[in-house]
């Protein structure tokens, strides 16, 4: 299970919104070890493409230099589909190369009549994908 607080949900939706039609991409970082989400860390989608997120290289550098020097790790790692369900694709599939790491899926287009946004949490694990509950806490 993924248990998120109730700001950072808000912002990987709000990002999700904001970077519409595009996919949108980012990290959450937590301490090493912890599995708790609390570092929001919006990306840049290099692609800027409404069916494709791509994290820059240089950012993600960065970003492993970063997390490396403050003892932290991605929790989640996050992105949007702007026309689909919030179901990872092959090519996420591919993409997904911490283990240890939940992927969230948002999705901006209204794909089953429940509203303007899907939130699903995912492990992926050697190809296979566990769909897994996500709970909205105020704080730890």
């Amino acid at each position: 299970m993924l248990t998120i607080t109730q700001a950072l949900f808000d912002q990987i939706v709000a990002h999700a919104r904001e970077d519409h039609p595009d996919e949108a991409c980012g990290v959450v970082a937590g301490p090493e070890g912890s599995g708790r989400p609390e570092r929001f860390i919006a990306m840049l989608n290099a692609a800027r493409s409404p069916t494709f997120y791509e994290f820059d290289s240089g950012d993600l550098l960065k970003l492993y230099r970063e997390l490396d020097d403050r003892d932290e790790e991605p929790v989640i790692i996050y992105h949007s589909h702007t026309a689909t369900e919030a179901y990872p694709s092959r090519t996420d599939v591919s993409y997904a190369n911490e283990p240890g790491a939940h992927y969230v899926l948002v999705s901006t287009a209204d794909t089953d009549d429940a509203g303007p946004f899907q939130f699903r949490s995912f492990r992926i694990v050697d190809g296979e994908i566990t769909e897994e509950d996500v709970k909205v806490v105020e704080a730890y």
